[in-house]
């Protein structure tokens, strides 16, 4: 039997195979445990560890070994001689009563100024405990929350959860069809994988796709949390505001090394989104805005101030584009694209600006149609252009400006050319409509060309504030 007061010569070799003999029915990539053993074995001939005499220290020197060599921060390896391991108590083994209090404390929804939803969520419960508490769920939590006209899902504070759970909340926030894959979880101790997908039906009203979503997070939100959020953002069904996410893990164990009072903590599942391809663990959930976890609930209602303008915006351009753009055949497409443009990744006026003139100009082929957002305390454009105090009044002057600003002439097989460089609006008694009139007009071959061809490059912009 091996003792603690074993010497540190005879102990370690035998508490490193051990260890790595935990890794390998326990460490969820089994994969990266390849030559590990051999590599053991060639470090306690060289005698690398056996000099170690203060427990601590080796503690602290197998987690830097063993993290380096599986690059997995979530490794480690502790002393602890006074700990008495004690297995969690399973929620849906709690009485109906404690399990209750549980939800209701672990749960807050407040509905805030312009029908906002607030829905703090301080743990993810799995599928058992939606079961067993589906009715309360409903009542108190999903039929409220569905009467809202926008959502904050503040996840700051969640650090606890079950994996099965996050199948339930993505399903509120989508349609019953199709059915979406959420995540796939590897578990290494039964070694089975299983993937979680949204679900057809629930009980309660979905809040469905087409409502504004914001999820907050902070460095604390962790495990099943960050796995809702990871979904929700990359599946462009919310905006995630705040701080990244710790990084937590699926599932996580700390094993006692046998006969010692070792243990190692150890990742024993892991997760992959199929949506990206990667994973929440380890990396965590960047926000799509930052945000100091404080502000982010004030972040958030700006935020939303910002979206909820946004029908009104796209209407008010459509309305401008279809009464006023010039080339009528291509109004129908633009139209079209504005009434089917999602604009659900949108987070502010900017935003929503280069969004609409890449896709309008693209569309229509014309780089003149802008969208430009003038805010509030912004310097306003009055009536007219006020360069046009400074026209000068002085014939000379005069004349200079127009040949500046327009170009007149003859191309071959009759063609006149017209350019425009600038409009001017034209005061009561100016000399400047005379000199326009003589700039165009004297060379009567351009009132009698063929073709006309007339270039303005005076780009006018569409005043829109949100």
């Amino acid at each position: 039997m091996l003792l603690l007061s074993t010497a540190s010569s005879s102990f370690q070799p035998a508490l490193v195979i051990e260890m790595a003999k935990i890794l390998s029915e326990n460490y969820c990539f089994p994969e990266n445990l390849f030559g590990m053993q051999e590599a053991i074995q060639q470090a306690i001939n060289r005698g690398e560890i056996q000099q170690i005499s203060d427990r601590k220290t080796l503690a602290s020197v197998l987690t830097n070994r063993v993290q380096g060599a599986l690059n997995d921060p979530r490794l480690t390896v502790s002393y602890e001689p006074n700990t008495v391991p004690v297995m969690p108590q399973m929620l849906p083994s709690l009485p109906t009563e404690q399990l209750i209090r549980l939800v209701r404390n672990s749960v807050k929804l407040d509905i805030l100024d312009n029908n906002v939803g607030y829905l703090r969520m301080d743990r993810i419960f799995g599928e058992e405990t939606a079961a067993k508490l589906g009715s309360l769920l409903r009542d108190d939590i999903w039929d409220k929350v569905a009467n809202t006209s926008s959502l904050i899902l503040d996840l700051r504070y969640s650090t606890a959860g079950d994996m099965s759970g996050v199948s339930f909340i993505i399903s509120y926030f989508s349609d019953p069809e199709p059915l979406i894959h959420v995540e796939t979880v590897y578990d290494r101790q039964s070694n089975i994988t299983k993937e979680l997908w949204t679900m057809p039906s629930i009980k309660g009203e979905r809040y469905g796709k087409k409502k504004d979503l914001i999820v907050l997070t902070s460095k604390r939100t962790m495990g099943a949390a960050e796995a809702v959020a990871y979904a929700l953002k990359n599946l462009k069904r919310a905006i995630t505001v705040g701080e990244r996410s710790a990084g937590g893990s699926v599932k996580v164990e700390k094993i006692r090394i046998p006969q010692s009072a070792f243990y190692i903590t150890v990742p024993v599942a892991r997760s992959v989104s199929p949506i990206t391809g990667h994973s929440w663990e380890v990396s965590g959930v960047p926000p799509t805005i930052n945000a100091n976890a404080k502000e982010a609930v004030a972040k958030a209602k700006s935020l939303l101030a910002v979206r909820g303008a946004i029908p009104n915006v796209v209407q008010s351009i459509a309305d401008i584009i279809e009464r006023f753009y010039a080339f009528t055949d291509r109004v129908p497409a633009l139209l079209e694209h504005l009434k089917t443009t999602d604009f659900s990744t949108v987070v502010s006026e900017e935003d929503l600006v280069v969004t609409l003139n890449q896709d309008l100009q693209t569309l229509s082929e014309d780089p003149r149609l802008i969208i430009k957002y003038m805010p509030d305390n912004a310097d306003t454009v009055e009536e007219g252009d006020p360069a046009l105090d400074d026209v000068p009044e002085d014939y000379e002057s005069l004349e200079a400006l127009v040949d500046s600003t327009i170009k007149v002439e003859i191309l071959t097989n009759n063609t006149g050319y017209l350019r425009v460089d600038k409009f001017f609006k034209l005061s009561d008694g100016t000399k400047l409509e005379t000199i326009v009139a003589k700039k165009c007009g004297s060379p009567s071959k351009i009132l009698k060309t063929w073709l006309l061809i007339c270039a303005i490059t005076l780009v006018d912009h569409l005043p829109l504030s949100l």
